[in-house]
């Protein structure tokens, strides 16, 4: 009977450390990759659509649903909004957080997160024909097949001016073609844990299959904002360097920030400084903007703007959506 019992005792120790395995702050635990799900979808392969991973979600800000303060903040026409906390992993502010969207070219601060882990920065670009985009109002930055230059410099231009032809060429360069480079983007996007989140190219231009939401950019964002690269450049107002043609001859590159509040157009609220961030505007996404901001304490912010029906609504809709960190420390 002692033996017996003894054995009972073991028996349900070892199942209560087992439990406490799996339901542990911070444990690794196996789970299906679920395409609807907005947080914990990993997909793998090799293991027929189950791995065994850290929880990421630890680390990050959960948004479950709205969050919105229909009474002190006005933001009439963004269609889609987050604006997260950082330290706290907390949600001030969300409004259709997990809604499918046009990312415009708020989808360069992936191609820049991509382009960062996977190359180093004194890497020489060669540009070729893939740098001829015909896309009416697209932003380009006027390279020509044959001009070469680092990818330091290639990012600078990207994300300060928003170039989509050197998107272009970082992705052609370092992905063999831009295909490759968009599935390196979508396999990072799943890591990340943003599922509704589709690239099908590097700089945003509309296609009615390249998508994102509001959280999986703040997903995406909050990870390039890791690298020190990133951040640098997303803070500058605007840049200059010289890059050489296919004869080997010098080229001046010279152009402002597309962030109005680094050129001085917008102010954001008392007690609220933008760090940097990412424009990005199209006829089918409208605009959007992506911005790290700081309080008085320097804790950091996420803030997420989608589809503002023009510029103006944009920056004074994200002016009202900063001001939410006002009321909230």
């Amino acid at each position: 009977m002692k033996c017996t019992n003894r054995l009972k005792i073991n028996y349900i120790i070892c199942l209560l450390l087992f439990t406490l395995c799996l339901t542990g702050c911070g444990t690794n635990f196996s789970y299906a990759y679920d395409n609807n799900s907005p947080v914990f979808g990993i997909y793998s392969p090799a293991k027929q659509g189950r791995t065994t991973a850290k929880s990421f979600s630890s680390d990050l800000c959960v948004i479950e649903g709205d969050i919105i303060d229909t009474e002190t903040t006005n933001l009439e026409t963004a269609k889609a909004a987050v604006l997260v906390s950082v330290n706290q992993k907390k949600a001030y502010y969300s409004k259709a957080a997990f809604e499918r969207m046009h990312p415009a070219s708020t989808t360069k601060i992936m191609t820049a997160l991509v382009a960062i882990k996977n190359c180093p920065l004194d890497k020489k670009l060669i540009a070729t024909d893939c740098v001829k985009i015909t896309t009416p109002g697209a932003q380009l930055a006027k390279i020509n097949p044959g001009d070469t230059m680092t990818l330091d410099q290639a990012l600078h231009i990207m994300l300060v001016y928003s170039a989509n032809d050197v998107a272009n060429m970082i992705a052609e360069n370092i992905g063999g073609t831009i295909d490759n480079f968009v599935q390196m983007m979508n396999d990072e996007a799943k890591a990340l844990g943003a599922t509704q989140t589709h690239f099908t190219n590097v700089n945003g231009l509309t296609d009615d299959d390249h998508y994102s939401t509001a959280y999986d950019l703040y997903l995406i964002f909050n990870e390039a904002v890791k690298y020190d690269t990133f951040t640098e450049i997303i803070q500058m107002a605007s840049y200059q360097t010289t890059y050489y043609d296919k004869n080997g001859k010098e080229v001046t590159f010279d152009k402002k920030t597309t962030n109005l509040f680094h050129r001085g157009n917008f102010q954001p609220p008392s007690n609220v400084t933008v760090i940097g961030g990412k424009t990005g505007t199209t006829n089918a996404a409208g605009h959007c903007l992506v911005l790290y901001a700081k309080d008085t304490s320097g804790f950091p912010y996420i803030a997420v703007l989608l589809g503002t029906i023009d510029g103006d609504a944009c920056y004074n809709e994200m002016i009202d959506l900063l001001d939410e960190i006002n009321k909230n420390v």
